[in-house]
C-alpha cells in the first residue's frame, strides 16, 4: 500500500494545487451563511468524485480482469501522459498571457457571494464535472489504485483518502471559520488577495513542474 500512496501523491498534489477552487471557498466563507455554503461546495465536489470512483473503479476493474498483465499499466501510463501534456499546454498558455491582476480572476466569481447553499453544492460538482483535467486526475488515481492490486477494502479506503485530500486547501479555512469565525476573517481575506495576485504565476509554475513530471512518467511507463 505504501508504494501505491507514493505513486498517488503527485496526482493528488496536482489535483489540489489549483487556485480557483480555494478562492471560491474563500469568497463563500466571507459571505452571509458562508460556512454553510462552503461546506455545501465541498459536499458537491466530493459527491461527484465519489460517483467518478464508482464509474471508473468498475471500468478499470474489468480491464484488470480481462488484461491482468499489461492492461492497468497501459491505462495509467496513458492517463499520466495525457495529464502531463494538458498541464504543459496550460503552462504555455499562462506564460503567454499578459499578467493583469484586475482581469486575472473570472468575472463570474464576483457573483458567488450571493448564491445559496444548494447552488454552492452545484458549483462544487460542476467544478469537477466540466474540467477535463480533473476527470483525468481522478482516472489516473483510480488506475494507480487498481494497478496496485490491493484488496477491495484497502482500495476503497485509499480512494476515499484521495478524495478527502483533494479538498485539503478548502477544508483548512472551513475549519478556521468553524472554530474561530471572528479571528479567521482577516487571514481569509489575506489568503484570497494573495491568490488573486499570484493566480497566474501559481498556474504557470505548478503546470510546468507537474506537466514535465507526468509526461516523463507516462512516456516511461509506455516504453518500459
Amino acid at each position: 500500500m505504501s508504494d501505491a500512496i507514493v505513486e498517488l501523491l503527485p496526482v493528488l498534489v496536482g489535483a489540489v494545487v489549483v487556485p480557483i477552487y480555494p478562492m471560491i471557498a474563500l469568497i463563500l466563507l466571507q459571505s452571509e451563511n458562508g460556512l454553510k455554503k462552503a461546506i455545501a461546495l465541498v459536499a458537491g465536489g466530493v459527491s461527484l468524485r465519489l460517483l467518478q470512483g464508482i464509474l471508473f473503479g468498475f471500468v478499470f476493474g474489468r480491464v484488470a480482469e480481462e488484461y491482468p498483465e499489461a492492461g492497468p499499466d497501459i491505462i495509467v501510463s496513458t492517463l499520466l501522459l495525457v495529464i502531463g501534456l494538458m498541464l504543459l499546454i496550460k503552462a504555455y498558455t499562462a506564460w503567454r498571457k499578459e499578467e493583469d491582476t484586475e482581469t486575472n480572476i473570472p468575472q463570474w466569481m464576483s457573483a458567488v457571494t450571493g448564491v445559496s447553499a444548494t447552488r454552492a453544492a452545484a458549483i462544487g460538482a460542476l467544478y469537477v464535472l466540466v474540467s477535463p483535467k480533473h476527470w483525468v486526475f481522478t482516472q489516473a488515481a483510480i488506475g494507480i489504485i487498481i494497478e496496485a492490486a490491493l484488496g477491495m477494502g484497502t482500495a476503497i479506503a485509499l480512494y476515499l483518502l484521495f478524495v478527502v485530500g483533494t479538498q485539503v486547501l478548502v477544508l483548512a479555512p472551513i475549519l478556521m471559520v468553524a472554530i474561530a469565525p471572528q479571528q479567521a476573517a482577516k487571514p481569509l481575506q489575506a489568503a484570497h488577495d494573495w491568490l488573486a495576485r499570484h493566480n497566474q504565476t501559481i498556474l504557470l509554475v505548478v503546470s510546468l513542474i507537474f506537466g514535465v513530471w507526468f509526461t516523463y512518467k507516462g512516456i516511461n511507463g509506455l516504453l518500459y
